[in-house]
């Protein structure tokens, strides 16, 4: 099907927004078969268009993916930010970490943003893959350039954490917290992830890729497998409605911009309090799982470290630094 008949079709949707059109309609507007008609819905819903379909009165548009441009991205990100910024605008990738991280090498300067309308091989923490469907989420990463030892990394990842989770209430309005040490929630279910990735020399930073994923469109069939939706869900689930994606990402990048000029003038303390009070972990019994072993605890507080303060069941309190939480089965 030529790009002019897959116009056409998508505009026939757009003027019955409310309405169903039949196979047959659309078959003789387009002179293609039924078929042919199935076949492209089909296309159509791989690039992030929802149908709904009806064996009686055809197919109705229910969504329409609102794909980036890079220069409304420039424009927007501009009024939010004294930065400019140099950014990779990329229709599917494998990973925006790679990209990012071959373009740090190359010496691209901080603040520079790669992002993608789909990735195919997302991932998360400890190697997990991340659901990243074409035009319905924000799947992007930003290159640091902190001057810091390699030590304070870990609070650059919680800092992240406390901007997107701010960002993203403000944009949003849903109660939205943080599960140590920067997974975010709504309602226990997991909406976004934080994944930073470090290269240091003589003991300091060298660059900080930050990979940022947030499930903004996501429908339920996006999941795949039912069972994923009983721990993870999209802000539009949440919100009942879709959401501006170009909104999200700014709200985003003014809080990152203030919390990292915060934490170069005043420190880790001021975001170590930030996070503590955005945090869903903080005073709950759960199930540590570290290299070494699992147990339960109650998280007592973040510490300045970055570590989290853990009172074990025999009543021993112990830093854990890096672990996976779980419910307390």
């Amino acid at each position: 099907m030529s790009n002019k008949t897959h116009e056409t079709m998508l505009e026939m949707f757009r003027q019955s927004r409310d309405e169903f059109i039949s196979g047959m309609m659309l078959s003789e507007k387009l002179q293609v078969s039924r078929t042919a008609i199935w076949k492209h819905i089909r296309k159509l819903e791989a690039a992030g268009y929802e149908f709904e379909a009806s064996t009686k009165l055809g197919y109705r548009l229910t969504f329409e993916p609102d794909y980036w441009n890079l220069e409304c991205l420039k424009h927007v990100l501009s009024r939010s930010s004294e930065r400019k910024r140099d950014i990779t605008l990329l229709d599917e990738v494998a990973s925006t970490q790679n990209v990012a991280k071959a373009l740090a090498e190359e010496g691209a300067p901080e603040g520079t943003l790669v992002i993608a309308e789909q990735q195919l091989n997302g991932r998360g923490r400890m190697g997990r893959s991340w659901v990243s469907p074409k035009g319905k989420g924000i799947w992007m990463s930003m290159v640091l350039r902190p001057s810091m030892p390699i030590h304070c990394a870990p609070q650059l990842t919680l800092l992240t954490a406390v901007a997107l989770c701010q960002g993203l209430r403000e944009a949003t309005s849903l109660p939205i917290g943080i599960k140590w040490p920067n997974d975010l929630l709504i309602e226990g279910k997991k909406i976004s992830g934080i994944l930073l990735e470090s290269s240091a020399e003589d003991e300091r930073l060298k660059y900080v890729i930050a990979g940022i994923g947030i499930s903004v469109n996501l429908n339920a069939a996006d999941y795949g497998d039912e069972s994923l939706l009983e721990r993870a869900t999209s802000l539009r689930l949440a919100a009942g409605e879709p959401l501006d994606r170009e909104r999200m990402i700014t709200a985003f990048i003014a809080r990152w911009e203030h919390l990292y000029e915060l934490y170069k003038r005043e420190g880790f303390e001021p975001i170590r309090e930030l996070w503590q009070s955005l945090s869903v972990s903080i005073g709950k019994p759960v199930r540590l799982t570290t290299p070494m072993e699992s147990f339960l605890g109650t998280p007592l507080e973040l510490l300045p470290s970055g570590a989290l303060s853990v009172k074990r069941e025999d009543g021993s309190i112990i830093p854990v630094f890096s672990a996976e939480m779980g419910e307390p089965h």
